[in-house]
C-alpha cells in the first residue's frame, strides 16, 4: 500500500468537523473483494450520529450559503487539484475496496476531479432574471438560492465518481451536504472528508456517516432539515426512500436501476461495434447502472458479431485489480456470483448456447469469467433483470422497428447503445428509444459536460451538464411594488 493511500484510509466518520467513531462503538469490517482479507473497519452508526450531522449541516449552511461563487469555486478547484495530485493513492484506495482494475480505479478518480472543475465554473454562471413586467409601477426578479441541507447517498460500483456528481454543485451553489457511502466500499467515500478538509472547506459544510443504512437512510429522508435527497442505486431502494421523503416533500434526484440494450443494424462498422460492446459491458465487470445488458443484433451481423465478441471477451485478462494488466476484476461479493449463476442457469435451461466463459474463474473467490450467451429469448430471465455481471446475452432481430420495441420492452430508462452507419437511421432510431442516454456509435459516454438521467422507473432528475447545478436550487419569485413610477 501506498504511504499517501493509509492517509485517505480514515476509519471514522465526519461530524462537524470531527473525525469521530459510533456512539456503540459498533464498526463494520471492509474486505477486499479480490481477496477476501480484512482491509480495516469503519463505525457502524445510525439515526443519532446522522441527526448530529443533519444539525451541523443545518448551522453551517447558514454561513456557507452566503459565501461567494468565487470562495466555494476556489474550494472545489483546490479539491479537483488534490485529487490529480494523489490520484495513485485514491485509486489504489479504490481497487482495494472494489475490486475494478486499478486503470478503471484511475479513470474513476480523474473524471470525478472533472465533475468539481466543472461545477467550480458552473457555479459562477448561476443566473436569475428580470422579467418584463405586466405593471408599469412594478418590478419582476427571479433569484436563484441554494436549497439546504443535501442528504447524499451513494453505491459501491462507482464509490468516488458518484459523490463528485454530488459533492460539486453541493458545494458550487452553498449548500452543506451529509454523505452515506455504501458499506461495501466507505473509503472511498470518507477519503473525500480528508480532501475537503485539505481544500478548506469549513467544518459542517461536508459530514459523512457509515453503518446502519435504514437507520441512517430513515434519518436523511425524514428528518425536515435535509431539504433534498440525491440517490444512486437501485430502484427497489429508490421508490423506498421516495416515500419515505415524501412526508417532507424533499426536492429529490434519483438515478436508479438500468436495462440497457446495445442495437448492431446490418450496416454497423462491426469492429468498432465489438470494441464497444466490450467497453459498455464488461467495464467494472459489469458491474454499473448503464452497462449494456442486452445486445440485440441485426440477422445479416449475428454471427459474425457473436463470434468476434466471443474471441474478445475471452481475450481479457482476469486477476486481482492491483496486478498489471488486469482488464477485469472480482465482482463485489458472492451473492452478485449467485445471481449471475442464476440468470445463466436460466439461460441455458431455454436454449441460451455459451460462446465464452460461463463458469467461474479459475481464481475463485468472487472472479467470474466474461461470458457471451448467443441465442438469448425475451423469456429468459436477463431479458428483464438487471445482470448486474460479466454476461452478455445476444439477441436477433430483423427489421428495425423491432429493434426498437424490444429495446424499449422494459419499465428502465437509463441508458442505451446502437451502431449503424445510416444517417437516417441514426436519427429515427435515436428518436425512437425511450432512455435518458442515447450512444450512437460509441460505448462509453459519461462526460461532466453531459446531463446524466434515466426516464421511466430509471430516476429523476439530472446530473451532470449546465442542467445538474439546478438540480440544487431554489426559484423564487420577487415582486417589487410601490416604486412610485
Amino acid at each position: 500500500m501506498l504511504a499517501k493511500t493509509q492517509h485517505y484510509l480514515k476509519q471514522a466518520n465526519l461530524i462537524a468537523g470531527e473525525w469521530v467513531v459510533a456512539d456503540s462503538g459498533d464498526v463494520l469490517t471492509v474486505t477486499n473483494p479480490a481477496t477476501g482479507l480484512e482491509i480495516g473497519k469503519v463505525p457502524s452508526a445510525g439515526k443519532s450520529e446522522t441527526r448530529r450531522a443533519i444539525d451541523a449541516a443545518a448551522e453551517a449552511f447558514e454561513t456557507f450559503s452566503q459565501t461567494t461563487a468565487n470562495e466555494r469555486a476556489k474550494i472545489l478547484r483546490n479539491m479537483h487539484d488534490a485529487m490529480l495530485d494523489n490520484q495513485d493513492a485514491l485509486a489504489e484506495l479504490l481497487t482495494m475496496e472494489q475490486g475494478k482494475p486499478l486503470a478503471e480505479a484511475k479513470g474513476e478518480i480523474a473524471i470525478g476531479a472533472a465533475y468539481l472543475l466543472w461545477f467550480a465554473e458552473e457555479g459562477r454562471r448561476v443566473y436569475g432574471d428580470l422579467v418584463p413586467s405586466p405593471w408599469a409601477d412594478r418590478r419582476i426578479m427571479v433569484r436563484k438560492e441554494p436549497v439546504g441541507v443535501v442528504a447524499a447517498i451513494t453505491p459501491w460500483n462507482f464509490p468516488s465518481s458518484m459523490l463528485a456528481r454530488k459533492i460539486g454543485p453541493a458545494i458550487a451553489t452553498g449548500c452543506t451536504s451529509v454523505i452515506k457511502p455504501a458499506s461495501q466500499t466507505p473509503y472511498s467515500g470518507l477519503a473525500w472528508g480528508v480532501l475537503a478538509e485539505e481544500a478548506g472547506l469549513p467544518a459542517g459544510v461536508m459530514n459523512i456517516v457509515t453503518g446502519r443504512a435504514s437507520e441512517i437512510g430513515g434519518e436523511l429522508t425524514r428528518n425536515p432539515k435535509v431539504k433534498k435527497l440525491t440517490f444512486t442505486g437501485s430502484t427497489e431502494v429508490g421508490k423506498t426512500l421516495l416515500k419515505q421523503a415524501a412526508g417532507t416533500v424533499k426536492k429529490v434526484s434519483m438515478e436508479l436501476g438500468g436495462n440497457a440494450p446495445f442495437i448492431i443494424f446490418n450496416s454497423a462498422d462491426i469492429d468498432r461495434a465489438v470494441e464497444g460492446a466490450i467497453a459498455a459491458k464488461f467495464r467494472n465487470s459489469g458491474q454499473t447502472c448503464v452497462c449494456t445488458n442486452r445486445f440485440y443484433v441485426q440477422s445479416k451481423v449475428y454471427n459474425k458479431f457473436v463470434d468476434r465478441l466471443g474471441e474478445a471477451a475471452e481475450a481479457l485478462k482476469v486477476g486481482p485489480g492491483l496486478d498489471a494488466g488486469t482488464q477485469q476484476g472480482p465482482l463485489i461479493d458472492e451473492a452478485a456470483v449467485e445471481k449471475v449463476e442464476e440468470l445463466i442457469g436460466d439461460a441455458e435451461k431455454k436454449g441460451g448456447r455459451i460462446v465464452a466463459g460461463g463458469k467461474r474463474h479459475e481464481l475463485g473467490k468472487t472472479f467470474y469469467q466474461p461470458t457471451v450467451i448467443a441465442d438469448a429469448k425475451s423469456r429468459m430471465r436477463f431479458a428483464r433483470e438487471e445482470i448486474f455481471g460479466p454476461v452478455a446475452p445476444v439477441f436477433k432481430f430483423t427489421k428495425e422497428e423491432d429493434a426498437v420495441r424490444l429495446a424499449n420492452d422494459t419499465e428502465f430508462g437509463l441508458a442505451c447503445y446502437f451502431y449503424t452507419q445510416d444517417l437516417g437511421q441514426a436519427y429515427r432510431v435515436m428518436e425512437g428509444l425511450k432512455y435518458g442516454l442515447v450512444g450512437i456509435n460509441e460505448g462509453v459516454i459519461t462526460t461532466p459536460e453531459a446531463p446524466f438521467g434515466g426516464m421511466k422507473e430509471s430516476g429523476l432528475g439530472t446530473e451532470g451538464g449546465r442542467h445538474g447545478v439546478d438540480e440544487y436550487l431554489e426559484t423564487k419569485y420577487i415582486c417589487v411594488g410601490g416604486l412610485g413610477l
